[in-house]
């Protein structure tokens, strides 16, 4: 039972941080199309127990991320990706504080980044880690938190 609830959770943070999710039938929704077989009520129990938040534009994101979603919707102007290279591009002088909210979401695309002023770069894995991890950046960064 606490397996199939910490898979089931693990499913939930891969999903919120992919994809827009506004509301819990949705998520059932998500989830049973990876093959969990859930309530609505279970879900709920899950975003409670996990500390997601809604944001004012009513999505949810992972309360660790809020930090990371607040410095990537303020800074961020551009992502892009060559292989399994990510290159942030912000504001003068913002890169190394965008650096540290990515290091400290502890993303598990993210091997390591390197920041200067404006720039940053975030090494994955593989090329695919790279292109998930873009997914995720450019969904917070068209938040407005």
């Amino acid at each position: 039972m606490v397996t199939q609830r910490n898979s089931r959770q693990d499913a939930i943070r891969e999903i919120v941080r992919n994809k827009a999710i506004r509301t819990q039938r949705t998520l059932v929704d998500e989830l049973l199309a990876l093959g969990y077989n859930c309530t609505q009520a279970t879900v709920s129990r899950d975003i409670t127990d996990m500390g997601l938040r809604k944001l004012p534009e009513g999505i949810y994101v992972l309360s660790e991320d809020l930090h990371l979603q607040r410095m990537v919707s303020e800074f961020v102007t551009s992502v892009e990706r060559a292989n399994n290279l990510v290159v942030v591009k912000s504001h003068p002088g913002t890169a190394p504080g965008v650096a540290a909210a990515v290091d400290a979401a502890d993303l598990p695309e993210v091997v390591g980044s390197v920041a200067g002023n404006d720039t940053m770069l975030v090494i994955s894995q593989t090329d695919e880690t790279a292109s998930d991890l873009v997914t995720m950046l450019e969904k917070l960064r068209v938040q407005k938190g």
